[in-house]
């Protein structure tokens, strides 16, 4: 007779591993196997037969982190075009960012592959852009979209690098107001509407006796897309 024991997740990823990435993100899984599938990737079960990988996972988190992109980019910017919109979306969503933000967070030491992928840096590379995908798909199944967005900060603040489409427009507000002599801006949360795992943040943020608000995901997009609106206005201003 064969071995019937229900596979756990231990058997998939250890322990260790789980431990170190929920410190690196910040959340804790309630469902280890969610986490501990999307760390494994299909070459780690070369040879064996039914070997649970991320493939399915990464699908879905392909989809999630699709969805949150647009959203942010969305809420950025409501003068921007159609062709705009999506030269943004394809540098944040691409495989080399993925693959960048999965190296910030130290995620590509965790996961599981085989030796030929490890050694192999162009097959690694897109390794960890699909285990990228796949931990946000993990991610939603364990705790919705609002669990989602540590990661979905990760792939923003790798774009900044990787091709520069996302720019700091809080540094910028910042660093305009000081040149001048003006108080530092100031940031405040007008609302938070929506469900615990969909919350839709109003923040408002002014300097120089001129204010802008933007909508956003968590406190963070919002203040950003309010310090963009800003900013321009400011340097619109002067230019007239």
């Amino acid at each position: 007779m064969g071995n019937s024991r229900k596979k756990k997740w231990q058997d998939l990823c250890p322990p260790s591993a789980i431990e170190e990435l929920e410190k690196r993100i910040g959340y804790v899984f309630r469902n280890k196997m969610h986490i501990a599938t999307a760390l494994v990737h299909k070459s780690a079960g070369e040879g064996m037969s039914n070997v649970s990988n991320n493939e399915r996972l990464e699908w879905l988190g392909d989809r999630v982190l699709g969805l949150l992109t647009a959203q942010y980019l969305f809420n950025l910017d409501a003068n921007a075009e159609e062709g705009n919109l999506t030269k943004s979306f394809n540098v944040i969503v691409n495989g080399a960012n993925c693959a960048a933000a999965t190296q910030n967070l130290g995620i590509d030491s965790l996961i599981v592959s085989s030796k030929s992928i490890q050694s192999d840096p162009k097959a690694a590379k897109s390794v960890h852009g699909d285990a990228f995908e796949a931990v946000l798909g993990a991610l939603y199944l364990d705790g919705g979209l609002e669990a989602c967005e540590v990661l979905f900060e990760a792939a923003l603040n790798a774009s900044k690098t990787t091709a520069g489409a996302s720019i700091n427009y809080k540094s910028l507000l910042q660093e305009w107001a000081q040149k001048r002599g003006l108080l530092s801006p100031i940031y405040s949360v007008i609302s938070r509407t929506g469900p615990d795992h969909a919350p839709n943040f109003l923040v408002s943020v002014s300097v120089n006796g001129r204010e802008a608000t933007a909508n956003g995901r968590s406190k963070q997009i919002a203040e950003r897309a309010a310090a963009q609106r800003l900013f321009k206005i400011e340097t619109d201003y002067e230019e007239q």
